[in-house]
Order: C-alpha cells, then structure tokens, then sequence
C-alpha cells in the first residue's frame, strides 16, 4: 500500500560568498542516514496556528498555492537544528538569542514542550518571512518506505549569526559552494538525495543567470 507524503519544509542556507550549508545525517537515523542534506524536516500541526499568521509575521506574501506551515516549518526546522533565527524585534532590529535561552528554547521546541508561535509571543518576535525565498518542491516516490511532500527554501545567513548544529540530529556540518558539493556527490564521497542534487544545481544555474526554481 503507497504510503502518503508528509509535509515537510527544507531549507538552504547561504551565505555572503554564496556557500551553502549542508549537514550530514547520523548513520543511525531511519531515513537517510549518512546522507548530507539541509536543514529541514515534517510540518508540524502546530506550525498551521492562525496567531503566527495574524499578529507575529512580517514581510510576508504568497503566491503560490500551498499551505503558509511549510514556510513557518522551515524558519522552524531552521532555528531548531541549526539555531538561526529569522525574526526580528517589535521595533524591526534583527535578533538573536542569548545562547543560553537559544538553546532552552531549541530543546523545548524538539521535544515538543512548547509551540514556534508560543516562543514568539512569549519573547515578543516577528518572524520575516520576507528572508525565504520558495524555489521548489518535490515528493518522495512511491516506493520508498518514508515519504515526504517538501517545499525547498532558500535563506540568507542573517548577520551576526553563526549555525550551530544539534548534535542529535547532525553529525558533521560545513559550509561549501555548491559547485563542489556536487563534485563530491559525483566522485563519490558523500551521499546525497535526488532533490539534493538538484536544489544544489539549480543554485548553480541561479548564479550563472537562470531562474531560482528547480525543474
């Protein structure tokens, strides 16, 4: 029996040379262990929460014709494996936490203790949405045990930000270009999804003057 899709978000993160972040899964996990991708992960129910739509978001519009969690799953999924932050505070300056209450908050949200809208009206935040560029979407075919309906995201590193990686969820992360990321994938020397490669190629496309949106 073909197992329906969950709706997941992904996200690249680039920075000001146009690297991007790629992390590599644990061997153990389940599904695609050992494999090098980008931070993303399943929608939540809570990331549909009207609140977040209707009083804690900013530069926001959407055009395409999917569901606003996928992107409140991938500034999420964002935060909580790689803790960066897309939000800003009440008077528009860029935040970020102390570490300390960054990572209470990052720990709270995997284990499902508190809500992404929760965080940001208990720390007054405005989450800028404006910072995720949607360009792509694919599905996990049917014949795979795990599938997944993801939305790609591209994301620019916010200054003054670093990533740091949740252990649990990443075994080894870097910033790379995505012309040799893709080198690597071709000779051999790291594992990576179909999707992977191609978000990475249409990355590269972008750069050279094509449209940012995978094929």
């Amino acid at each position: 029996m073909t197992k329906i899709p969950k709706p997941a978000s992904t996200v690249v993160l680039v920075d000001d040379l146009l690297r991007v972040y790629l992390t590599k899964r644990p061997i153990t996990m389940k599904f695609m262990g050992g494999f090098h991708v980008f931070p993303g992960g399943s929608v939540d129910l809570e990331d549909n929460d009207h609140v977040i739509e209707s009083e804690h978001v900013r530069n926001f519009t959407q055009s395409e014709p999917f569901s606003f969690a996928y992107y409140i799953a991938a500034a999420r999924e964002l935060f909580e494996e790689v803790g960066i932050l897309l939000c800003s505070s009440e008077d528009g300056l860029p935040l970020q936490f102390k570490r300390k209450t960054e990572m209470e908050y990052r720990r709270q949200l995997v284990n499902k203790e508190i809500s992404f809208s929760q965080m940001l009206k208990q720390e007054e935040l405005h989450l800028d949405l404006g910072s995720l560029k949607y360009f792509g979407h694919r599905i996990t075919p049917e014949w795979r045990p795990f599938r997944f309906d993801t939305r790609f995201f591209l994301a620019k590193l916010p200054k003054d930000q670093v990533p740091k990686p949740d252990t649990n969820e990443i075994d080894e992360a870097c910033w790379i270009f995505p012309d040799e990321a893709l080198l690597a994938f071709k000779e051999g020397k790291v594992s990576m999804a179909n999707a992977t490669v191609i978000a990475l190629q249409t990355l590269i496309n972008y750069k050279e003057g094509g449209p940012l949106m995978m094929p």
